[in-house]
């Protein structure tokens, strides 16, 4: 099947606006007799089944959390990106579009990009008014702070807390239409199987998790908003019940799986304490405006600090090495997540890593906090201020802006960080690659979409931080909205969609079976323990650098793992009844094919790009040495596989990138 982007004609600034005025639409009155699926009510999910149905849609949603108020969304702490120049520093839309192209090393598609950036301002709009609490200046405008990899002050907030807040705004419009009897919804549900009749999507199978019921679902359309799968990690900063089950099922019936090698590693995590640890935190990316990223330039120094014989506080500023703002003087500790995290990979392999693993290093606010505490002293006309008044003003400003986020850190590291230097280090944390989606964000299967991080659509090889928050809205309020009426044009006269068919029951046949299997499987190891083998091979070989050895190698372990996985897991309880056991078996069952996909994307990618960097592509001199080393001639293309059985089966198809508005350029951010 060949792939199809359905991008339109014309001038890239014009395509959105020409395509909506010519796109099929389906009356109100006929919206009453139209059903839609929505798997997943994060940002993306939520958004789209709050406008679905405030458009006249019959919408049923799916969370498998208690409340769509728990969905991860909430994570993204530290803003969301929209070019509106509120700060009048030369943003626009296209400065927009050309940071994330570039930001994502020119391995997204352009089209899509563009509509992201373009309606990107909408968001701000729709949220204030949704009474979304965003940080505003003294005159009582929204104000902007700046993110890794721009020039520009885009990022709208809220304290350290904005995900949460967006997806607030987002939960009300979801209960404004459940009360209206528009959104049925349908919490602690799982989605297991997409059902699928003469080729078209028409409902979901999903297990209610306080019951262990399973249940049939019919639609016109289903649409899949599940988010990414970092927890193919293990260790990742997603929450721990974040999965990939709805996308890798969907998979399975024929939607394309794209880029699954391009996933992000964010700089600005809570360093890990151990083997026994099941999850990280991340520091808002946010942080990075006013924290300097350093370690000791000095070998005696990182192994005194290591050892605990030393405080940070005690190295003489001489001594100190900031890293970022030495290799990339334009942006600083500003450069992406890719370039940041790698960078102190790079420094902590060499040693000078911060605490007893070797494995962190200093995100510091001192000099935040003395500059700030320093214009305070002089808007309050205190005249030669003393040290502990300048670090009183400066303290209580860093306070207003990452308040929640110093708080967290200290909960969590027992350690004061406004006193004494953050530890970081990178992390697993969101997944560029996902299913494939054309223009209108449906999968290779007619009648399926997918939106906001659980497609590879917008971010390429590498996503800039508040980018998240901004693709998942824009899908949900701004874009599937729109595209979903031109497929559902065709569907006025299809009627009710039955559940008792030839389809269900096998869907609904093959879900019990599997289910069956792992209750009566007699083995004798945990979920977790195949769970964390994955994660180990994956971190070490499939991690923040690969190569063909390490990469070859994966898919064979994984491929063990997986087979003892099915001879030797053991899931304790019953089928029906609550079973969070039951529940981590069927996503690691999940994780398992899709971590041996990954390594086989990142093998076959044999070039350096975003936030996969492969050994064996670097530049070797000039002034880039050292830097990733992309190969436009040979890979300038969106990998899309198509389901064969076995991963290691998976059939390559390409959709051939076209850069007629940016040109393909080396990423440089010295």
């Amino acid at each position: 099947m060949a792939l199809n982007s359905k991008v339109p004609e014309g001038p890239i600034k014009d395509k959105w606006t020409s395509y909506k005025d010519k796109i099929n639409l389906v009356n109100p009155a006929n919206k009453r007799h139209i059903d839609i699926i929505v798997v997943g009510t994060g940002l993306a999910g939520g958004s789209a089944a709050a406008t679905l149905a405030e458009l006249g849609y019959n919408v049923k949603a799916f969370a498998y959390q208690d409340s769509p108020r728990r969905a991860h969304s909430i994570a993204a702490q530290g803003g969301i990106n929209a070019a509106k120049n509120y700060m009048g520093d030369g943003d626009s839309t296209y400065r927009l579009f050309y940071d994330t192209v570039k930001g994502g090393d020119y391995r997204s598609r352009e089209a899509n990009v563009y509509r992201l950036a373009e309606v990107s301002g909408n968001i701000i709009d729709q949220c204030v008014a949704q009474g979304v609490p965003f940080a505003r200046d003294y005159g009582g405008l929204l104000d902007n702070r700046s993110f890794g990899g721009v020039l520009v002050s885009r990022t709208f907030y809220a304290k350290g807390q904005t995900g949460q807040q967006l997806l607030l705004g987002a939960y009300s419009a979801m209960n404004r239409q459940i009360a209206r009897g528009k959104i049925e919804m349908f919490n602690r549900h799982e989605m297991l199987d997409v059902v699928k009749v003469d080729g078209k999507a028409r409902g979901i199978i999903a297990r209610n998790l306080i019951t262990g019921e399973i249940e049939r679902h019919s639609a016109h359309a289903v649409v899949i908003a599940s988010g990414g799968y970092g927890n193919v990690y293990y260790l990742s900063t997603n929450a721990m019940g974040s999965n990939a089950t709805a996308a890798w099922k969907i998979h399975k019936k024929g939607a394309y799986f794209a880029n699954p090698c391009f996933t992000q590693i964010h700089p600005t995590c809570i360093p890990r304490s151990g083997d026994y640890q099941s999850k990280l935190t991340l520091m808002s990316e946010s942080l990075r405006n006013d924290g300097r990223i350093w370690v000791p330039a000095k070998m005696e120094d990182a192994k005194a600090l290591q050892q605990r014989k030393m405080k940070p506080t005690e190295i003489a500023e001489e001594n100190r090495d900031y890293f970022l703002e030495r290799r990339y003087p334009a942006f600083g500790n500003l450069v992406p997540r890719d370039v940041a995290s790698r960078a102190a990979k790079e420094r902590c392999d060499a040693g000078f890593g911060v605490n007893a693993t070797g494995e962190a290093v200093y995100l510091d606010f001192a000099s935040a906090i003395e500059r700030y505490g320093k214009t305070q002293a002089k808007i309050h006309n205190i005249e030669n201020a003393s040290k502990e008044k300048i670090y009183e003003l400066g303290q209580a400003i860093i306070e207003e802006k990452y308040g929640n986020l110093f708080q967290m850190y200290e909960k969590i590291v027992d350690e004061n960080p406004y006193q004494t230097p953050m530890m970081i280090y990178p992390a697993t944390h969101y997944t560029m690659g996902g299913v494939w989606v054309d223009y209108n964000l449906m999968t290779t299967v007619d009648g399926l979409y997918c939106i906001g991080e659980a497609n590879f659509s917008d971010h390429g090889a590498n996503r800039l931080g508040a980018s998240a928050l901004m693709q998942g809205l824009a899908d949900g309020y701004f874009v599937l909205p729109y595209t979903i009426g031109d497929y559902l044009s065709n569907e006025i006269r299809t009627g009710k969609v039955p559940t008792n068919t030839p389809e269900f029951d096998a869907a609904e046949k093959e879900v019990t079976d599997r289910i069956n299997f792992f209750i009566n499987n007699k083995g004798t190891k945990s979920v977790d323990h195949f769970h964390k083998l994955l994660g180990k091979v994956m971190w070490e070989k499939v991690g923040m650098a690969r190569n063909t050895k390490g990469l070859t190698e994966a898919m064979a372990e994984i491929k063990q793992i997986r087979e003892e996985f099915w001879k030797d897991v053991k899931v304790p309880g019953k089928a029906n009844e609550m079973n969070p056991e039951l529940e981590k078996a069927g996503r690691v069952a999940d994780f398992l094919e899709l971590g041996e996909l990954f390594a086989k994307d990142a093998l076959m990618r044999n070039e350096s790009c975003g936030g996969h960097f492969r050994e064996e592509s670097v530049e070797l001199d000039g002034e880039q040495k050292g830097e990733a080393k992309r190969n436009d001639k040979d890979y300038a293309y969106v990998s899309a596989w198509e389901y064969k059985g076995e991963p290691a089966d998976a059939v390559l198809h390409k959709e051939q990138l076209e850069f007629k508005d940016i040109a393909l350029k080396q990423r440089s951010y010295k």
